[in-house]
């Protein structure tokens, strides 16, 4: 199949169920797992980064760093991030043509003091990145399932960064490329998020904000 023809073909869409009006990248950005093995382009990917690069930080610190596993163009370097997955990620990521880890640098770089916002930070620039993949008609599947302490030593990370999360990032596939009958049933399953009253409080922990649900 080709790009034209999966273009034109349709794919699994799962928008956001909102009760308000949100912008469409964040409506309709979800976390395939079906993939297309096709490249994904240079100009993209550093798109991408550059998305990232520009997101908000404590003392503008920026405490992220990236690992790119590019299966076009480095494929020991993909194949090294492969390798840190869990099996139940392996047997659908296999298919993505980039992988990515994120990784935090735990302390400020003026005084040498923890950074307790690092790994915030590092969500903050990693969901640019989400999101602008999304812009760009690449999707994104985050992965907590990977071998941390394996990361460190693979790849040698150095004593003061901490490995946070990988990720999956390519075309999207039909779910009909995914490799057994349990992943598409998850793939099909609706998305759901808990109410906001039970995320947002307003003076005390015991109340809830309740301008957005009255």
């Amino acid at each position: 199949m080709t790009r034209h023809e999966t273009t034109t073909c349709e794919l699994l869409r799962k928008p956001a169920d909102s009760q308000y009006d949100l912008h469409e990248l964040i409506q309709n950005r979800w976390s395939p797992r079906a993939f297309q093995t096709w490249p994904v382009e240079s100009r993209k990917i550093c798109a991408l980064l550059e998305a990232a690069r520009w997101a908000p930080s404590s003392y503008n610190e920026q405490p992220w760093r990236f690992f790119i596993g590019n299966r076009d163009l480095d494929p020991g370097a993909w194949q090294a991030l492969y390798e840190l997955m869990v099996p139940q990620n392996q047997v659908w990521a296999e298919k993505a043509p980039l992988l990515l880890l994120s990784v935090a640098k735990m302390n400020f770089t003026h005084h040498g003091k923890s950074n307790r916002h690092a790994f915030h930070d590092v969500g903050l620039a990693t969901e640019n990145l989400v999101l602008q993949a999304e812009a760009l008609g690449l999707v994104v599947h985050m992965m907590a399932g990977f071998h941390v302490d394996k990361a460190v030593e693979t790849l040698g990370i150095p004593p003061e960064y901490e490995p946070v999360a990988m990720a999956a990032i390519g075309y999207q596939a039909d779910i009909g490329d995914l490799p057994n009958e349990d992943l598409k049933k998850r793939e099909q399953s609706e998305r759901e998020r808990k109410p906001l009253q039970d995320l947002c409080f307003a003076g005390h922990w015991d109340r809830a904000y309740a301008a957005c649900f009255t």
